[in-house]
């Protein structure tokens, strides 16, 4: 890995914003060409001996952590206010943050983000081979030949050695739900296992930092900065030629050029307001922030979309795991509305306390619990990130505006999640586990109760994407290229460019994201 002296202006073929999802794969992939250089660039700290942050059963301790931005969401007019949108703030991004649910994106949602919105070339046919570029599969094999068996991402089966959760299953089947294997190639509309999760064997997780930066660090023409936080991007005229960066909050900004292109991988809430510091989007907006408009551009920090998610959780009457591979293991999906292609319900089964939000409420709680929490896939609501201040260091507004759709769908699939989950652990097979129900509780029955008891506890899967989405539509910022359109040699590669949401968990599609990028940039050449 190169060294540069502080002091001077730093330049390289290719700069990478943001040490991510998408980021570590595009810088990995770019720099795999010798005759070219490479930058990336992270505000956090590498995650190379952080051992809460590289053992996955360690996730949880990371939230609201110094790993984390933490940041605040608006007052809520149907949501719950005191919610917190955990962005990791250390090389790997979220992926070396969150659980590592791993999930190949249906391909009805690849195909649809080409056929209504305009992302011309990510369908599905064109992208499943690099989902299988990217990974190492335990299942890979004659059986499942979709699956890759020599990329730097590993995809392992969650042992099945939680009691409680083979149970789950077991009482989803009596109720319906069929167990069913996931990553076949095959949509599941209705059906629950243990996840697939992107790990190695030894628990340390298979982040993107893990994945693709660890192993080439030390290559010639591939540099890794950390600890510097991107101020605003540089332009000559309307072309993108770097980024402007400090090493502290009062630190004197840097200059890191680019001679070909940049690539934002800040994510979806840090990249548009990246994009906004430096003069594009809403130009209204930006105006009455005091921040000079380069390129009015309306849908950047718009479109936010999310996984809102409730919770139900009932006192366990045997003593849960006190080990587990990352403490959520379990995925049930469902369709609630008939004739769908995909399911418009998922819900996580947690072996651990999650009251995170009931306990203030005044819920009763126990040390000794388990829940499952139904989220809505594709949620109507749409939100926005705006500026807070034209001050890089001030946090964003960010507003996803919760259950505001006006037709109420979101509460209503949230609402019949949990009555369905419920019914679910009402089974025979959940009777040696399921004690009294902790939260909502039994007396919560009709919508109005259950609506509002979601309205003051629901969380978010953390699963914010779309605020900078690609598309042909004159208001989507990014093009099928990835290129923000009205300026050249910049593109984005992370979840900021989903058009729509996916019905899963999205960190193996922003990692796709990412390789997909690399191949754009090196086509481009």
């Amino acid at each position: 890995m190169s060294t540069v002296s502080e002091a001077q202006v730093r330049e390289f073929d290719y700069v990478v914003v943001g040490g991510g999802s998408g980021g570590c794969a595009v810088a990995a992939r770019l720099s795999e060409d010798p005759s070219v250089s490479v930058a990336l660039i992270e505000a956090g700290p590498d995650d190379r001996g952080i051992p809460e942050v590289l053992r996955l059963d360690r996730w949880m301790e990371l939230l609201e952590s110094g790993y984390d931005w933490d940041y605040p969401i608006e007052p809520q007019a149907n949501g719950n206010s005191f919610m917190r949108h955990a962005r990791a703030k250390v090389l790997g991004g979220c992926s070396s943050h969150n659980s590592c649910i791993a999930f190949w994106p249906p391909a009805e949602d690849l195909d649809s983000w080409e056929r209504e919105y305009g992302a011309t070339g990510w369908n599905a046919a064109a992208m499943w081979p690099v989902l299988k570029r990217l990974e190492t599969n335990e299942d890979a094999g004659p059986d499942a030949p979709h699956h890759g068996d020599r990329g730097p991402v590993n995809l392992m089966n969650v042992p099945p050695t939680d009691p409680c959760g083979v149970a789950v299953l077991a009482a989803a089947a009596e109720y319906g739900i069929p167990t069913t294997r996931f990553n076949t190639g095959t949509t599941v509309r209705s059906g629950a296992n243990f996840f697939q999760i992107n790990s190695k064997r030894d628990g340390t997780r298979s982040s993107s930092s893990v994945s693709y930066i660890h192993p080439i660090a030390d290559r010639e023409n591939f540099t890794l900065l950390t600890g510097l936080r991107a101020k605003k991007l540089l332009f000559d005229g309307l072309r993108c030629v770097g980024v402007e960066v400090v090493d502290n909050q009062f630190g004197r900004a840097q200059t890191i050029r680019a001679g070909r292109e940049v690539v934002l991988s800040a994510g979806a809430i840090d990249t548009p307001k990246l994009l906004m510091l430096s003069g594009i989007g809403p130009a209204e907006h930006l105006a009455g922030r005091g921040v000079n408009v380069l390129l009015d551009s309306p849908g950047v920090g718009s479109n936010l979309q999310d996984h809102p998610e409730g919770v139900i959780s009932w006192e366990a009457k045997q003593p849960m795991v006190s080990e587990s591979t990352q403490w959520w293991e379990i995925g049930i999906f469902d369709t609630v509305d008939a004739g769908l292609d995909r399911p418009d319900l998922m819900m996580h089964y947690g072996s651990v306390p999650f009251d995170m939000h009931t306990l203030r409420r005044g819920y009763p709680t126990s040390e000794n619990s388990f829940c499952l929490t139904p989220n809505v896939t594709h949620a109507r609501s749409r939100g926005t990130v705006r500026l807070a201040s034209r001050d890089f260091r001030d946090k964003p507004h960010v507003d996803p505006r919760y259950f505001t759709d006006p037709e109420g769908y979101d509460m209503r699939i949230m609402t019949e999640g949990i009555r369905r989950a419920r019914e679910i652990v009402a089974q025979p097979a959940m009777a040696e586990w399921a004690g009294r129900e902790l939260f909502p509780g039994p007396d919560h029955l009709s919508d109005d109760e259950l609506a509002a008891y979601i309205s003051r506890t629901h969380n978010t899967v953390y699963h914010p994407v779309g605020t900078a989405a690609m598309g042909s539509a004159d208001d989507a910022p990014v093009d099928a290229q990835l290129r923000v359109k009205g300026v050249d040699g910049l593109r984005v590669a992370d979840a900021s460019v989903f058009p729509e949401h996916l019905s899963v968990n999205p960190n193996i599609t922003v990692m796709m994201i990412g390789e997909r990028c690399a191949d754009l940039v090196k086509g481009a050449r």
